[in-house]
């Protein structure tokens, strides 16, 4: 079947991006955020073996969670992670797997940072914006795009700290996606313990944010 990003997305309001340098240490960051509540997580291609961790991840994801894989670029990207199992696909940019994964019915979050490329992006059959780097001109940025682009669904992306949260969400972000700032070096072998006490904090700051 298969999934609604956007309204997964819009429910969620966070999605975690695992970049790691090992395969194993990514599935456990993966779990550990899956066990704190995160629902929405995404590895990277650039992890070694990425499509296997995609596919232990989605092994031990609770109902209602979703895993898929981050930094997309190919067709040949598209298929490796269909087949491990990944339930959406990420882009960075405007790039040929976009048009891939929605030929397969896989959802699209795109990565785009101009109105050029958002609209682009939308007509190769993104199910999302991926606003990337979201940092360069931050919220003002966001809701500035917004403002030809209404009904374009987008995610901030890129250098998006705790304190930022509430402005990407005010300027119509449906989402915030989460690297450094919450993963750390937990993909990499990091502080497990630590990274489940950032995830609980960003929980609920948009808990707190959504719910004034």
């Amino acid at each position: 079947m298969t999934v609604n990003l956007t309204a997964e997305l819009a429910d969620a309001r966070i999605l975690a991006v695992i970049r790691g340098t090992d395969p194993a240490a990514a599935v456990a960051a993966g779990t550990a955020l899956l066990d704190e509540g995160v629902r929405v997580v995404e590895v990277a291609l650039t992890t070694p073996d990425a499509p296997r961790a995609i596919e232990a991840l989605r092994a031990a994801a609770p109902a209602g969670s979703l895993v898929g894989a981050g930094t997309v670029l190919t067709t040949a990207d598209v298929a490796d992670v269909a087949a491990a199992g990944a339930q959406f696909v990420v882009t960075p940019a405007v790039v040929e797997s976009i048009a891939e994964a929605a030929r397969r019915g896989l959802p699209v979050a795109a990565g785009a940072l101009t109105p050029t490329e958002a609209y682009t992006a939308m007509r190769m059959g993104a199910s999302a914006i991926k606003l990337f780097p979201a940092s360069v001109g931050g919220p003002a940025y966001l809701r500035a795009v917004r403002d030809p682009f209404p009904d374009i669904p987008f995610v901030a992306v890129g250098g998006v700290g705790l304190d930022d949260v509430p402005g990407y969400f005010r300027a119509g972000a449906i989402a915030v996606g989460l690297g450094g700032p919450l993963v750390g070096d937990a993909a990499s072998g990091g502080d497990l313990d630590a990274l489940r006490e950032r995830a609980r904090t960003y929980l609920a700051a948009v808990r707190e944010t959504t719910a004034s």
